[in-house]
């Protein structure tokens, strides 16, 4: 098996790339014999998905030295194929190899500072920035938020062997709380938590134009838009997924709103389909608040002054404000409260009122 796919453009970047490597190997365990392919390269390359170390595999970067009772030497067989769910015997060595010209260089200097939030031995969590990327994937590959935490808390990662992990995600505009393990068992729980829906969640947004009521509910079913050029694009289907949001007026502010709205599902681009389905998008939304060619320019970089002034904000007004949980080592309730983000609170400061005398 060689290291370039006969039927892979080398002009085109590796997928979801998490950091420059020429060649990084490790060896199998005791412990570790047995493991799927995939499974064991996920304990090393640790902000990556299962499906982004599957296509490493799958592309030709990855290479495992097999060792066996007759060769304990180890031997590269290019004739066996390496598939993700290839099990480790006998203390094989699996090799990643990444062409050098589609190196992607990490910048240089200190990270970016991280705001803690709250923690304690088995979790933490901290405040995300509008813009970053909770971890590496498609474009944004560098700088992301779990790398942030990695670098902050460089010599507990080392010592617990990678058990930093995300418990759940934000979209790369979205600002707000983030919940992160410290170690496996947590994780789990969490993960637990938030799959039977026992962690509550209350996000605030900056609306279009002000409700007639001062609290409702959305309950429409969600699903993937048929119509379109975006392919993640979400909207209201008779046939989606049941999908439930309630929300409260905060304040009015000239032309626009705060609302606090809070997901009682959990599907993809919830709060902001279900405001723009009743009339009330989000301030800054290039994909369902103007139009999707504001979307699709924006992803090549060609926003137009006109653009900006339609969107009124450079991200959707969108600030996951508060998680509240059962601790899953302790028991007892945890509330994380991440202030409103600085940019929504100066865009709502421009259209108050000025105080009278």
């Amino acid at each position: 098996m060689g290291l370039y796919p006969k039927d892979r453009d080398l002009t085109e970047p590796p997928r979801q790339v998490e950091l420059p490597v020429r060649a990084s190997d490790w060896q199998a365990r005791p412990s570790e014999l047995k493991l799927r392919l995939d499974a064991f390269l996920a304990r090393f390359l640790r902000w990556r998905s299962r499906s982004s170390i599957q296509g490493l595999i799958h592309d030709g970067y990855v290479f495992v030295v097999a060792r066996s009772p007759e060769r304990p030497g180890g031997t590269e067989d290019p004739r066996v194929e390496v598939r993700p769910g290839r099990k480790l015997l006998h203390g094989s060595k699996v090799i990643v190899k990444i062409p050098e010209s589609l190196q992607i260089e990490v910048p240089a200097g200190p990270p970016e500072e991280l705001v803690l939030l709250w923690e304690d031995e088995w979790l933490l969590a901290v405040d995300k920035p509008a813009g970053v990327a909770v971890h590496p994937s498609g474009r944004h590959l560098t700088d992301t938020l779990i790398q942030r935490v990695q670098a902050h808390f460089q010599s507990e990662h080392s010592r617990t062997g990678g058990a930093l992990k995300l418990c759940h995600r934000l979209d790369r505009e979205t600002s707000g709380v983030v919940l992160i393990a410290r170690e496996r068992r947590a994780h789990a729980g969490v993960m637990r938590a938030f799959e039977r829906r026992k962690v509550e969640k209350e996000y605030l947004a900056i609306v279009h134009g002000v409700p007639e009521l001062v609290s409702g509910v959305v309950d429409l079913p969600l699903g993937q838009a048929r119509t379109g050029r975006v392919h993640l694009k979400m909207a209201a289907l008779a046939d989606g997924s049941p999908s439930r949001t309630s929300w409260q007026l905060v304040e009015a502010v000239g032309s626009c709103s705060l609302l606090a709205c809070t997901p009682h599902t959990g599907r993809q681009h919830q709060i902001r389909v279900h405001m723009e389905a009743i009339g009330h998008p989000l301030v800054g939304d290039k994909l369902y608040g103007v139009s999707e060619e504001v979307f699709l320019r924006n992803a090549r970089g060609e926003l137009a002054a006109d653009d900006l002034a339609a969107l009124g904000l450079d991200r959707h007004a969108l600030h996951n404000h508060r998680l509240a949980f059962e601790h899953p080592r302790t028991g007892e309730r945890i509330e994380v409260v991440s202030p409103l983000a600085r940019d929504l609170e100066a865009y709502l400061d421009a259209r108050r009122e000025p105080a009278g005398d």
